[in-house]
Order: C-alpha cells, then structure tokens, then sequence
C-alpha cells in the first residue's frame, strides 16, 4: 500500500469552514447521531444526551451487510440502513419509554428484551447481536458498580483532556481496547473510544461538558468506509495484489455470506480482525488524513483530523454509487 499527497483539498477545506460558521441553534451536528437524534438549546447541555451518545458509541461498530436484504429500521416514516438503524433503534426504544440509555437497565435486561430493542424491519437481524449484547452487559456493569451507573460520572475524571477520556474508556471497557500485533509490535487504533470523544466535542460545540484542551489530538477514526474514500481521493493506493483480493473478497462474502470467515488471505472472503492487511489499510488511513490535516493547514485554514473524517464518511455516504468501484475491507469485528 503507498500514499500520495492530494493535491485538491479545497473541498475539505470548505467544509471545515461551514462547520465552523453554522447556526448553533439549527445545526444537528454532523456526529454519527445525524438527523436521527438533534439536540438544540438547552437539551444540547443536558446529561442525558451524554449517555445517548455513550450508549451509540459503544455499539457503533459493523454495520455492512453481507445478506441481500439489508438489515433496516423504519421510524416515524422514515427507513434508515447502516449505521442509522443503530440510532434510530435506540430513538424508537426511548419513544416506547424503554430506558435504552441507563446503564442500570441495559447491564441487566435480558438477551430477548435488547433483542427487541435492536429489530429490524423484516427478519434480518442487525449484525453480531451477541456481541452487541454482551458489550451492552459489559459496560454497564463498570458504569454501575463504578460510576453511579452514569457515563458522565466518568467523563467527569479526565477534567477536559482527550486523550485521558480514551485512556480512562479502554482502561475501564475491555471492549474498546482496538489494540492489536503488527510484525510483533502494539499497534492500538481505538476507533470508537477516540469517535466517542469527537461525538461529545461536537455534540456541545467544544463547550462546557465537549470542551476538551487537547481534542487536535485525536486521530482519524480507522474503519472501513474512510479508506474507501481516501482511494477515491487519491490519498491512499492499494498494490495489486490487494485491490484484486478486496475486490474478490466482495463478490465471495456477498455470494456465501461468512464461510470463509476463518480462512485467511489470499483466499477471498473476510479479512480478519487483526491481520497485517487489516492494519496497514487502517494504519495507513491515519496518516493519509494527518498529512492532509497538515496540508489544509498550510493554506491558512485551521482543522483536525476529527472534521476531515467526518467530510470523508459523508462524502462516501452520499457519493457511494459514485466510488463503488473502490472495494472496501470486509472485516467483522467489534473495533468498527
């Protein structure tokens, strides 16, 4: 895999700016709680909106469908896929006045009742439920027997840095330890503890309970859509041998589903969590959007790597069709 300088940034530039200039009572934010969960005025402060955006981010992670019905849940008329069926689950649930969000509840309710928090629209159901469950009974247990059962209690301790929340939440939540062996060195990418963070910045507009001194640390978030974007770009360039086993893997996944899950390349199919491919396309991921950070920079607009990456999941949302010749990874694993 090789990386190239992009030399057209004028658009990510852009929308640094809008971010930086939009309403603040109008905007819903462009963190993963989108249109399916806006908070304005005083709400926006509010506790509570802390633990939505825990409870979101601890289960935000495979979402891509390997059946040819999508998993899809439909609410107040509108059909979300991907990711928005998580959020819009967990909007339906609290409509039904299920407690979703305290930790008390999900820690202990049983495997059908979060099941039923979390169903779809037909009988495909969301992806590794189990696991969604079991990280769901996990956390809550920390938070309960911890924190008073509340995520903010916890955000309280790391006193406005960053990088001590990430530290503090993969310390505390084995499940959001994204660390792995790359040729017999610790690499540790931490995904959602790292988006967790960027989530709640964004959420309060970097003020009050968001405000963080050190937040330009946190990096891009490694998952499998920004890659795709960063190709599209120009940012990233996979070897042959690569593009051709992801794009073999795609037809064979989508064809046979996960048989070929503990099969490992070349043969096509799911790339496993923690491969030396995996890493080097979500490694690599990460310093493609800081050398661009770095290059926006340098035409006098400020940005982080956490606006870049949220320029980069929106644009590969709304322009999939455009970059599906672009493979992206098939990797199934609780890290994203």
């Amino acid at each position: 895999m090789r990386m190239r300088r992009v030399d057209d940034m004028q658009r990510a530039a852009t929308y640094a700016r809008e971010l930086e200039s939009e309403d603040p009572e109008e905007v819903t934010v462009r963190l993963d709680a989108g249109d399916v969960y806006a908070m304005s005025g005083e709400a926006r402060y509010h506790q509570d909106a802390i633990e939505w955006i825990f409870l979101v981010d601890a289960l935000n992670f495979s979402f891509w469908s390997d059946q040819p019905r999508q998993y899809s849940v439909t609410l107040d008329g509108k059909t979300y896929h991907g990711y928005w069926t998580l959020c819009a689950a967990v909007n339906r649930a609290l409509a039904a006045g299920i407690p979703i969000t305290d930790a008390a509840y999900y820690a202990k309710a049983s495997d059908e009742e979060l099941a039923d928090v979390f169903r779809g629209d037909s009988v495909e159901s969301i992806p590794l439920l189990g696991e969604r469950i079991g990280v769901l009974r996990e956390v809550g247990r920390v938070l309960v027997d911890k924190y008073q059962g509340r995520f903010s209690n916890l955000l309280a301790c790391c006193e406005g840095s960053a990088q001590r929340l990430v530290n503090l939440v993969v310390t505390e939540f084995m499940c959001f330890r994204d660390e792995h062996q790359f040729h017999g060195r610790p690499v540790a990418m931490y995904k959602r503890a790292q988006i967790l963070v960027a989530d709640i910045w964004a959420c309060f507009e970097g003020k009050g309970l968001g405000r963080f001194v050190d937040i330009d640390s946190i990096t891009m978030f490694a998952d499998y859509r920004v890659p795709q974007a960063l190709c599209h770009f120009g940012a990233l360039e996979y070897s042959p041998r690569l593009l051709e086993f992801l794009r073999e893997s795609e037809k064979v996944v989508r064809q046979v589903g996960e048989l070929n899950a503990h099969q490992c390349p070349p043969t096509p199919g799911l790339l496993p969590s923690g491969h030396p491919w995996e890493i080097e396309i979500r490694g690599n991921s990460i310093w493609a959007v800081e050398c661009i950070k770095r290059c926006i920079e340098e035409s006098g607009t400020p940005v982080n790597a956490i606006l870049l990456d949220f320029y980069l999941w929106d644009y590969s949302k709304e322009y999939a069709k455009e970059m599906q010749e672009i493979p992206i990874h098939l990797t199934r694993s609780i890290n994203y």
